[in-house]
């Protein structure tokens, strides 16, 4: 890895992670090797529509008072409107909307507040983690506040050495999701808004000086060579680094230049990484007696025309999008089990390959994937229509985006960075993109960039891609709703497409609606007869499609939506699901299964 790159993602790392209420810390990764302390639980909360807590009367920040300053009710001498002790609790973590059913549509404050215990460490360091809050999250510690995070889906640390104390400790989150234009997503969208702490909370314990980040993938212009480098933080950054990859019999002792900064290069001939055999190496990395450890696999990744090329090989993407919503219960994912669930059914379909829709999933997700041979598309939620000239719209998005590369970028399956979704045309969104995609490779060479974008019926029964943004991709990646949309299922039997450029074609959205278990004639919308044609007919008509390289139906399972309001039928669900919201599979699954299967046989 190039120093330039290692330093550009150090500097936005620093600069755009959200936080801007106080001293900063750079993300952390691979928190899971680390020493930690679990934050979840139960954790007591205040509904707080108005935002009391955090302003007074006039709209300006309380200078005492607020509710982050968790002061104990005691005195009913002296007035105080919230008392933490006596209000509700919620599951940290969790979102608000399906643990409470009078919180289902809420959108705006809630503060959340967890006490723990704490023994004092002289010699070690201390951050607070959040891998995830949607969307806006400012944090006390003890009545301080130490900072901010914008953004639903990345995850944030701040370092708390010194704040703590012996003993109880108050931990006080005020939690955002309200929707607003100038954000990223923006106002309009077609998943939940699901609001909380959604993600796991720690506490994580380093040494004084520790390694903070890393990068070890293989060199993009030579697959016999691994790269990478090693980041320390702390204050005695000359230390010596041992990287350790013991299967590849491969030891480098590296000294960190001024800035704690060691880069290397190493000969070596590891096992490719595939969806058919997902190898993965113990990796150690050593700083004085702290070890850390990983599992990294090594693949390559490139096109050549209109193909993908995986190791040197040509790969079809036999995918499938899926949203981080569990798989029974219909609320925010975020354990193990959760995740498995949702890949398990992907892996029974026939699926190599996933599209993470619309936004940064959780690590273990990723992490889930890889063990299981599964490629992944990450995506950002650049989605519809965005405040593209807004210079501050511009830095949110960069900032998810570096979040997200900075967390998965040792993550070999991941294949394809997104930078946006179903964006409208125009001068604006191609230089806003166009500036996301060259930040893109700027953070991560080595990997394919891409975006969903929309299909143009040219001519009656012709489709094509014209999107300028298509020049700027590495995939010709499109959403396209031919038979639902646009027609009946059986404008699919009359469609061909033409391309003008060679590149891969992936497309990354088709299907349409269907309740399980609602039968009726071929053209009744919402039966699973008329989803399950509309399949059939698609994936004949992907079959006449020059150059195709992947697909992925719109969508794995049916998930909650606020725009879909049809009663007994949508109910606030998204029906596009292969898969019921109660784990039932309808008619189209099987027609997938069944295309995927030949196309496992035909590129062995």
């Amino acid at each position: 890895m190039k120093k330039k790159f290692r330093k550009v993602l150090l500097l936005l790392a620093v600069s755009m992670a959200g936080v801007t209420l106080a001293e900063t810390t750079p993300q952390i990764i691979n928190v899971e090797s680390r020493q930690t302390i679990s934050l979840d639980g139960l954790w007591k909360t205040i509904v707080d529509p108005f935002e009391n807590g955090y302003y007074d009367y006039r709209r300006l920040p309380l200078k005492k008072g607020g509710y982050g300053d968790d002061v104990e009710y005691t005195d009913k001498t002296k007035l105080q409107e919230y008392d933490f002790a006596t209000d509700r609790t919620l599951f940290v973590p969790g979102d608000w909307n399906t643990q409470r059913p009078e919180l289902y549509y809420y959108e705006g404050t809630v503060w959340y507040r967890n006490r723990f215990q704490y023994q004092v460490k002289n010699d070690k360091r201390v951050f607070l983690h959040f891998a995830a809050v949607n969307y806006e999250a400012i944090v006390f510690v003890n009545g301080k506040e130490i900072g901010q995070h914008i953004g639903g889906f990345t995850p944030f640390n701040f370092e708390v050495t010194g704040l703590l104390k012996n003993g109880e400790n108050s931990l006080v989150v005020k939690v955002d999701n309200k929707r607003k234009f100038e954000a990223v997503p923006t106002v309009n969208s077609d998943w939940w808004n699901y609001g909380g702490i959604t993600r796991q909370v720690t506490l994580i314990e380093t040494q004084k000086t520790f390694v903070r980040d890393y990068y070890i993938q293989l060199k993009k212009t030579d697959k016999n060579i691994i790269n990478g480098w090693v980041q320390l933080d702390g204050n005695q950054l000359n230390k010596t680094v041992k990287v350790e990859i013991p299967e590849l019999k491969i030891t480098q002792q590296l000294t960190p230049d001024a800035k704690g900064y060691a880069a290397f290069e190493v000969k070596a001939k590891p096992t490719f990484w595939t969806p058919e055999n997902p190898k993965l190496y113990k990796v150690n990395i050593t700083v004085s007696d702290e070890v850390m450890t990983d599992e990294i696999g090594f693949r390559t990744i490139e096109t050549k025309g209109n193909q993908i090329i995986l190791n040197g090989k040509q790969v079809f993407l036999r995918g499938v999008c899926i949203h981080e919503e569990a798989a029974f219960r219909n609320g925010r994912a975020y354990s193990k089990e959760e995740d498995l669930v949702l890949l398990n059914w992907a892996k029974e379909m026939g699926c190599n390959f996933v599209r993470l829709a619309h936004y940064p999933h959780n690590e273990q997700m990723v992490r889930q994937a890889e063990r299981l041979g599964i490629m992944v598309w990450s995506e950002i939620p650049v989605y519809w229509t965005i405040q593209w000239t807004n210079p501050d719209t511009y830095k949110n998005a960069e900032a998810q985006l570096t979040d997200n590369i900075t967390r998965d970028k040792n993550r070999t399956n991941i294949i394809i960075w997104s930078i946006a979704n179903e964006t409208p045309h125009g001068a604006a969104r191609l230089d806003f993109l166009t500036r996301l995609a060259t930040k893109a490779r700027e953070l991560d060479p080595v990997r394919l960039v891409g975006a969903a974008m929309e299909k143009e019926e040219v001519k009656p029964g012709l489709m094509t891609l014209n999107d300028e943004l298509s020049k700027v991709m590495d995939v010709l990646s499109f959403n396209q709703y031919v038979g639902w949309y646009d027609g009946l299922p059986e404008k699919c039997d009359r469609v061909n497409w033409t391309f003008t450029e060679q590149k891969p074609i992936i497309i990354t959205e088709f299907g349409g609606g269907a309740l399980y278990g609602l039968r009726g004639g071929l053209t009744e919308h919402f039966t699973e007869d008329y989803q399950e044609d509309l399949y059939i007919r698609s994936v004949n008509m992907f079959k006449r499609i020059p150059g195709l390289a992947g697909t992925t139906p719109w969508i794995l399972k049916d998930f909650r939506s606020p725009r879909r309001q049809v009663r007994d039928v949508q109910d606030d669900f998204n029906r596009k699901g292969l898969i019921s919201d109660k784990g039932q599979k309808k008619k189209a699954f099987f027609v997938m299964k069944k295309w995927y299967n030949e196309l496992k046989e035909q590129y062995k």
